[in-house]
């Protein structure tokens, strides 16, 4: 379902909507509220968890929004606005949702040889440099460079993901899923920042 400035599309256990990152406000209120008796329909009785993604929204924006879909559905409903960490900006765009775990912090990069486990979730303030490990119980977040191993979701859970605000590592895992990173010789260089488990069991960096 394509209206304009946001997409909708029917997950086994949720609804995503999903908002253009160039549309303005009013714009997508708009298009949301046509959309909105066509959801209603479809809905009936139906409780499924309404996930609103895509463009970065302010608070206001997202109460506007959110009062919106109240007024036809009444269902619970999630932003996964991304959230701006450090200097970089890492987009959460992953299609699960991030299980809550311990989490350790570890300030300053990581050298060659430098290595950190934790049953929890890790977030490397720094970067990890090539010949460093980081593995984790749960997620990984680097809030630098990626160089070096990472493995999340090293007991099997295969929920984890791997944030950075760029991965240039030769190799990453998530679980038992192994993916080997080629060195881009392009001029034109897309920077990957997640890895994530999708719902057909590939590990995907994006």
């Amino acid at each position: 379902m394509n209206s304009g400035s946001i997409s909708i599309s029917i997950k086994r256990n949720q609804v995503v909507i999903k908002v253009d990152e160039n549309a303005e406000q009013r714009e997508i209120v708009t298009d949301l509220k046509k959309k909105m008796l066509e959801l209603k329909n479809l809905y009936q009785d139906d409780k499924t968890p309404i996930l609103i993604t895509g463009k970065i929204l302010k608070n206001r924006e997202m109460d506007e929004i959110q009062n919106l879909i109240k007024k036809f559905l009444n269902v619970q409903i999630d932003f996964d606005s991304p959230k701006v960490l450090g200097l970089h900006g890492i987009k959460k765009t992953f299609y699960k949702e991030v299980a809550t775990s311990e989490t350790k912090f570890h300030k300053g990069s990581l050298r060659s040889g430098q290595r950190i486990e934790f049953e929890g979730s890790l977030v490397i303030i720094g970067d990890v440099n090539a010949g460093a490990e980081v593995i984790a119980g749960e997620n990984i977040v680097v809030l630098g460079i990626l160089r070096g191993l990472a493995h999340a979701g090293a007991k099997g859970n295969k929920d984890a993901v791997i944030e950075a605000s760029e991965i240039e590592a030769v190799q990453i895992r998530i679980a038992d899923k192994v993916k080997e990173i080629e060195r881009n010789t392009d001029t034109i260089r897309k920077v990957k920042t997640s890895a994530y488990i999708n719902d057909k069991d590939e590990l995907i960096l994006e």
